[in-house]
């Protein structure tokens, strides 16, 4: 049950493609203050010399997408509220990428780790790369007691019904697009993460995590610091994973651009 057979038996282009464009998405709702700091710790990396950084202004109130495009991003505006929404707006105008990089706008993810976490996609050895935070490391107060429950729980559901070996449904991570747009992504708050994991399984794609750094986000969190926020985004993530048990990709087929968009 592939989508295309390299996700089946390995990559005939199984090359280094550092050559590959990128296009690094950040969904940002009023990070004024972490910003530029993501975009200009991107823009330093070699990988990304020959791409872009998209931020996507998630209908902030701030100076957020002011201060990403000083710093060098291209900003595109969603008003729709919503961590999916935000995300799919940044894909669908990195209309020339290859290759989509997607992390958060809080500096909570550390730019540095990029070419950890394109190097098993660039060389043909994973169609989807998540950076974990639990193999990695995570920087004391990062999380909260109940982010953390929470993750460890959708990693074992996932563990357990999908057969996919997750340790963290962390926020860094790189797909290609064009395998990307094909899982026909439904989630539009937070249980977008969490679907792309368990739809790639059950399309069959190759899945690689990889450890990453995850630091003191800048700012104050939107929902994960208080018990009823995470309540709420816990049963979203959790009711995700269950929905997806059974779903069927579109076999040999991948979406363009063109068609996403419409």
């Amino acid at each position: 049950m592939t989508l295309a057979g390299h996700h089946a038996g390995g990559n005939a282009d199984s090359g280094w493609r550092s050559e590959s464009r990128i296009a690094a998405v950040i969904p940002a709702l009023n990070e004024a203050t972490s910003i530029a700091r993501v975009v200009e710790g991107l823009r330093e990396q070699a990988l990304l010399a020959a791409g872009e950084v998209i931020v996507v202004d998630n209908g902030s109130t701030d100076r957020t997408g002011e201060i990403a495009r000083s710093a060098g991003a291209r900003v595109v505006r969603e008003e729709r509220r919503g961590y999916g929404y935000a995300c799919l707006a940044g894909i669908l105008a990195a209309r020339d990428a290859e290759v989509i990089v997607l992390l958060d706008g809080d500096a909570a993810d550390d730019p540095d780790d990029l070419p950890r976490v394109l190097e098993p996609l660039l060389k043909g050895e994973a169609d989807l790369v998540v950076g974990s935070r639990a193999l990695g490391s995570r920087a004391r107060g990062a999380m909260t007691w109940q982010q953390i429950f929470g993750n460890h729980l959708a990693a074992f559901l996932m563990r357990a019904i999908y057969g996919v070996q997750v340790s963290d449904v962390g926020p860094f991570r790189a797909i290609r697009r064009d395998d990307l747009l094909a899982l026909e992504m439904r989630e539009m708050t937070y249980g977008w993460p969490s679907e792309m994991i368990v739809k790639s399984a059950r399309a069959g794609y190759r899945y690689r995590e990889v450890p990453v750094r995850y630091h003191q986000r800048v700012g104050v969190s939107k929902v994960g610091d208080t018990i009823l926020g995470s309540l709420k985004v816990g049963w979203r993530i959790i009711s995700t994973i269950l929905r997806y048990s059974r779903w069927t990709p579109r076999e040999h087929k991948k979406l363009s651009s063109r068609e996403a968009s419409r």
